[in-house]
C-alpha cells in the first residue's frame, strides 16, 4: 500500500454498488497481518493506560482500528470520549495509521448514556456534526477533534436508548458522499438486533460487527458459530466479522481462548463468501494478553 493514497484512493473507489465499496476498503486495509483470509480490527480508545494510536497501528497485527467513542450526540452537544486520552496527536497517528494501509473508524454511540436520536432534525444535525468534525466537511466554526485528519468511516456501536432515526443518520451520512463514506455496524450477536434493524435494513453498512458480548452473550455463547451464520445469512451483501474479548477480565462469560476459537468458530466460519474477519475488543487488552498473536499462532497451523 502506497504511503498517501488513502484519501485520493478512497474517491476513486466512488462505487455505486456496496460489493464494490466492500472490495475497495479490502484494498485499503490489507497490508497488516490477518487471521487466515480475513481481517484483524481493534478498538482503540478505552483504557488511557493502552498504547497510542500509533503504536497500535504499528504493532503489525491490525487491518483497521477503530475509535470509541463519540459518545456524546443528539441534543445539541457533541463529544468523542477517548477514557483519558489527549486528543492531542491523535490526528497525526490517524493520518501515520491511514499511511501504513491501516483504515481509521470512528465508533458512535458505546455503553455510556449521553446519547439518542429523538427526532429527524436531531439525526441530520448528527450527521452534519459528523461530517464536518471528522470526515470530509470543513465548515467554518465546528471543532474538529483531531484536526485535519479525516477518518475512513463511521460505525454504529448503538447500546441503549431507541432504535428510531439511525436510519436516517446512516442515509444523511451516505449523503454527503454518495458511496464515499464506509458505514459499520456493532451489533448484538442476537439476531436481530432491535437497536439497529432499521438502520441495517437501509442496506448502505457495507460491514457488520457481530460482537460475542455485552450483554446477550449469554444467549450465544453455547452456539457463537450459528449466532455468527445467521447473520451472515442474513446480510449476504456484507462483510461479516466475529468481534470477541481478548480476556476473561472483561467478560468471563464470552471469553474464548484463541485455540477454542479457532477449533470451534473460526475454522468453519473462514470459508463463508462473506466473512470479513476478527475484530478485538479492545487494545488495551490485546496488548496485555497477546490474544491476537496467539491466535495468529493457532491459524498458522
Amino acid at each position: 500500500m502506497y504511503p498517501q493514497m488513502s484519501m485520493e484512493f478512497r474517491r476513486r473507489c466512488s462505487c455505486a454498488l456496496l460489493p464494490l465499496a466492500m472490495a475497495c476498503f479490502l484494498l485499503l486495509s490489507g497490508q497488516s497481518t490477518a487471521v487466515r483470509t480475513g481481517q484483524v480490527a481493534v478498538f482503540w480508545g478505552r483504557h488511557k493506560d493502552e498504547v497510542s494510536l500509533k503504536d497500535a497501528c504499528d504493532a503489525g497485527l491490525y487491518t483497521s482500528v477503530i475509535i470509541s467513542f463519540y459518545s456524546v450526540f443528539g441534543h445539541g452537544r457533541y463529544w468523542v470520549d477517548l477514557s483519558g486520552h489527549p486528543l492531542h496527536g491523535v490526528g497525526s497517528d490517524i493520518k501515520h495509521c491511514q499511511s501504513k494501509g491501516i483504515s481509521v473508524l470512528l465508533s458512535i454511540g458505546g455503553q455510556g448514556d449521553q446519547y439518542s436520536l429523538p427526532s429527524s432534525r436531531s439525526a441530520a444535525d448528527v450527521a452534519y456534526n459528523l461530517y464536518n468534525s471528522f470526515l470530509d466537511g470543513r465548515r467554518k466554526g465546528v471543532f474538529r477533534p483531531f484536526g485535519d485528519a479525516v477518518v475512513d468511516g463511521i460505525d454504529f456501536f448503538i447500546d441503549q436508548g431507541s432504535p428510531d432515526h439511525y436510519d436516517e443518520l446512516a442515509r444523511k451520512l451516505f449523503s454527503y458522499y454518495q458511496y464515499e463514506v464506509l458505514l459499520t455496524a456493532t451489533t448484538r450477536c442476537t439476531y436481530p438486533d432491535r437497536l439497529l434493524e432499521k438502520a441495517l435494513a437501509t442496506g448502505l453498512f457495507s460491514h457488520i460487527h457481530v460482537r460475542m458480548f455485552g450483554g446477550d452473550e449469554l444467549n450465544c455463547t453455547a452456539t457463537p458459530r450459528e449466532s455468527w451464520e445467521k447473520w451472515a445469512a442474513t446480510y449476504t451483501g456484507s462483510l461479516v466479522y466475529l468481534t470477541v474479548v481478548a480476556s476473561p477480565e472483561q467478560d468471563e462469560y464470552a471469553y474464548m481462548s484463541p485455540r477454542t476459537l479457532n477449533n470451534t468458530v473460526l475454522r468453519f466460519i473462514e470459508e463463508k463468501p462473506n466473512y470479513g474477519g476478527l475484530i478485538i475488543w479492545d487494545a488495551f487488552y490485546d496488548n496485555h494478553t497477546g490474544y491476537s498473536t496467539r491466535l495468529q499462532n493457532f491459524s498458522a497451523n
